[in-house]
Parts: C-alpha cells; structure tokens; sequence
C-alpha cells in the first residue's frame, strides 16, 4: 500500500480489501482528477493480488460516502470536447468495475450522489445504513447537467424506465428503504447508537464488518448477485418489451418536461434522448450520446447560470461569524405569524427549546398548526416517523405573556411590520431581559426582522437560521 496516496488507500482483512476514500481537502468526498487517478492506481494492485478474493469499498467521512463529481473540474474545461472526454473517462472506469474479476461491495453511508450513485451501482453488490443522512440520487439535472458516467444507461436496465426517469429528471433524494425496495441497495444495515466509542463510528465499523461479510459471501456464493424476479417483474419486463409502449413512455415523459419547462431547460431532454438511445439502439450508442450531450450541456448559460446558483447557496449556507460565545438552548420568537411560525419549526426541528409567544390565542394556535403542518409533511413522505415528528413538536412551547423570556439565549422579534408595535415589543422585551442584547436587523423579502441576542450571544446563529430559508440576511449590531 502505497504511503503517498492521500485520497483513496487501502487494507487487506483476510481475503477482502477494504478500500477506504477520504478528500482531505474538503467536507465531502468528490470524483475529482486526483481522486480517480488513485483509485485506478487501488484497483489495480487489488485485481492483480491473487491474496485478495474480493473487496468493499467504503468512505472515511460517516456523513458522505461520495457527493458528486467535482464541479470545479467541470467549470475549468473551456470546450465540450473537454467535458465529453472527462465523461467518456468515468465511462471507461466504472465499465471496469463493473466488470471486474472480484467482486466489489459498495458500503454507502451518507451521501450518496451523482457520480458516487454512479459509482455505486456499478459495482456487484450495495449495502447502505439507515441513517437520516443515506441518500441516494442524481441531481445533475437541478445543474443544467445529466449524469454522465453510465447514470443513464445502467439506471434503467436496474429500477426500470419510469422509476430511472424520475430520478434523473427531478434529481430527488432517495432514503435507503426506498433505494431497497427500488433495487438500488442489496442490503440494509441499522444505525448503532452511543456506546464505548461514538454513534457515527460504530455504525461505520458495523457497516464495513458487514460489507466484508457480504463480499465473502458472494465469493463463497452464499450470496447470489441476481435474485430470481417475481411475477410482477416477469409481467412489467414482458409489458416493456413492446417498443409502443416504451414509445408512450418516452412521449409522456417529454410532455410533462415540456409542461414544466417550457423547453426552456435543455438537460431534461437530453437525459431522455440518452436513456432512449441506449434502450433503443444498445448501450455503445446510448454511452455515445450522454457522453457528447454532456459536454454539450456544459457548455451552455443555463447550466452555467444553475452551477452559479449551486454555489451561491452554498456560500450563504457557511458560517462566517464564527463560533457563538454560548450555545443557543433556549430561543423565544415574537409573534407567530409566518415568518415566526417558520423560524420556530426550523429551531425545534434542531432541538432546540422554543418558546412561541404572541398577542392572541387564534394567533398561537395558527402558528402552532404551520409549524406541526411542515413536520406532518416530512412524515406524509416517511422522511421521519409520527414518533420523530411528535418530539420535534415537544420542543415548542406557545404562550401569550413573556414568561421564561429572561433564561432565552436569543430573542427573535418577528411581529407586524408596523413601527409602533415594534417599538412596543422592544421595550417590553426589555423590561423582562434588560438591555444587554446585540441588534440583529435582517432583511428577508422586504420586511424587517429584529434579532435581541442575550448574553453576548453571537449573530451567527440567526444567519444559520437564516439561511435554512435560503434568503440572504444582513446584520448590524447597534
């Protein structure tokens, strides 16, 4: 094992290679140039060492098993040509892994994204953790792109046509119980809680421990590599081998693209010519088409403008005041209206005790009732449990006085835009708390929120908040 590798290494337990991955340079790991030259370099020395009878490939960071293709790799080419190349080359290198002589498993917690899916699916065998933060899917479309290393050829052949199409168009998160019951994921591990050593990290070694196990076990042929299909499978692939029915499939698709889109966004088009080409004409023609449609889309304002717009809320997203001098446990909003009823769901939705506090009764139960509406949702999509969604809902406390006001680290005013009640609100506000606060003025769609910070409490914590809305905020304090 070669001591100069700093993204991808490895070690052999037993007969397996555990494969490990693991950006230093960055939060997540991403298909950069360096990441892929090492791993070629990795898959190399375990295909050619006859010790070593399969392998599990898993990442180092527990929230990110890989998050993507590296955009800056993609901005800095200055024609399609390049970007079709870039393509063809991830192409080549899954088409290897996919099939490879020793079996490869995918051991996928976190993030699981783009070109990572990619990746992932071309190997022989995933088995994914439980966990809130395994997601699975192709969000290349939501950047003017198209997934461009085997996405659209081999998804079909493995979740069907609608379900690869759904995934590629809309670039949606797929939880692991839905990528299982899809075909996406082998095998399901649960999530271990606190114990000598830390959740995250003992769910990381049981995930490796039982990827090894499944890598042995496809050797010893203990597990097959293809189940035998059911009734309903055998029927759907009998259905989809008429080529007017695929036809109805293509054309219904393109029509809600088209209702959507306006036919203003060319990527979703492209993604259903590729899928098309490699059903209809074999998959030389269909890798052919995703890789050239993608150095085309590269190229084009659209993908630039969305790129753009990728990085704009990840800058907003950062922190850039700095740590706060105390932990936030207690955070009381002014008025419950829908900037305040917002602000509370995403603090209780953090854990946070949030006290809720307005003029009229009506008015708590309003936002009370949008608060328990937006994590009723995320339950309707089985994103948490009712169980989850209900001790969220324990963190929030309405009232109509300033009770408890004085023990909050942050007060939030959030009232009518009228300056008088404003004014009124703030002396009452202090007349409870005192006037050791900072003042946080931040603009979000014209109107004026106001931030009292206790006890030398840093903004930065409302700027978190903040960009949870995905708006920008401005700060002064007075």
């Amino acid at each position: 094992m070669s001591t100069a590798r700093t993204h991808v290494n490895y070690e052999v337990k037993g007969d397996v290679a555990v494969v490990r991955i693991n950006d230093p340079t960055s939060k997540v790991n991403t298909l950069s140039v360096h990441m892929q030259k090492e791993m070629a370099e990795v898959l190399g020395e375990v295909w050619s060492n006859d010790a070593v009878k399969s392998a599990v490939l898993i990442s180092s960071k527990p929230g990110c098993f890989i998050a993507g293709a590296d955009i800056n790799m993609i901005q800095a080419c200055k024609s399609a040509e390049e970007v079709t190349y870039i393509s063809q080359e991830g192409q080549k290198m899954f088409e290897k892994i996919e099939k490879s002589p020793k079996p490869i498993v995918a051991a996928i917690n976190g993030s699981c994204l783009g070109g990572g899916l990619e990746f992932a699916i071309a190997c022989q065998y995933r088995v994914a953790t439980k966990s809130k933060k395994t997601v699975l899917g192709t969000p290349e479309v939501l950047l003017g792109l198209l997934p461009a290393a085997g996405g659209t050829q081999r998804l079909p052949k493995m979740v069907g046509l609608p379900s690869a199409f759904d995934m590629t168009l809309t670039g949606r998160n797929i939880r692991a119980d839905k990528a299982k019951k899809m075909g996406l994921v082998h095998q399901l591990v649960d999530t271990l809680g606190p114990g000598l050593k830390g959740p995250e990290e003992r769910t990381m070694e049981y995930l490796e421990e039982v990827a090894i196990e499944c890598a042995r076990g496809i050797v010893n042929k203990k597990i097959p590599l293809t189940k035998e299909k059911g009734m309903m499978q055998k029927v759907q692939d009998y259905v989809m081998s008429f080529p007017f029915v695929r036809n109805q499939i293509y054309n219904t698709v393109q029509k809600k693209v088209m209702k959507q889109t306006k036919g203003l966004y060319p990527a979703p088009l492209n993604i259903i010519d590729c899928v098309k080409s490699g059903v209809e004409q074999g998959s030389d023609a269909g890798y052919l088409a995703e890789s050239q449609n993608f150095g085309k889309l590269a190229m084009t304002t659209e993908s630039k403008a969305l790129i753009g717009l990728y990085h704009g809320q990840v800058a907003c997203k950062k922190n850039r005041f700095g740590v706060p001098e105390k932990e936030v446990k207690t955070l009381a909003i002014l008025g419950a209206g829908l900037m305040g009823a917002g602000i509370a769901q995403v603090t209780v939705d953090k854990g946070i005790h949030t006290i809720m506090k307005d003029t009229t009764l009506e008015g708590l139960n309003r936002g009370h009732q949008q608060v328990y509406k937006g994590l009723n949702d995320k339950t309707k999509k089985k994103s948490i449990t009712s169980f989850e969604r209900d001790t969220t809902l324990s963190n929030l406390t309405g009232q109509l006085d300033y009770s408890g006001f004085q023990n909050a680290d942050m007060v939030i005013e959030a009232v009518f835009e009228d300056i008088a009640i404003k004014h009124k609100v703030i002396k009452e506000v202090e007349a409870v708390t005192g006037n050791s606060t900072h003042y946080c003025m931040c603009k979000q769609r014209g109107a004026a929120e106001t931030a009292f910070i206790h006890s030398s409490v840093l903004s930065s914590y409302y700027i978190r908040l903040n960009c949870l809305f995905s708006r920008s905020a401005v700060c002064a304090k007075n």
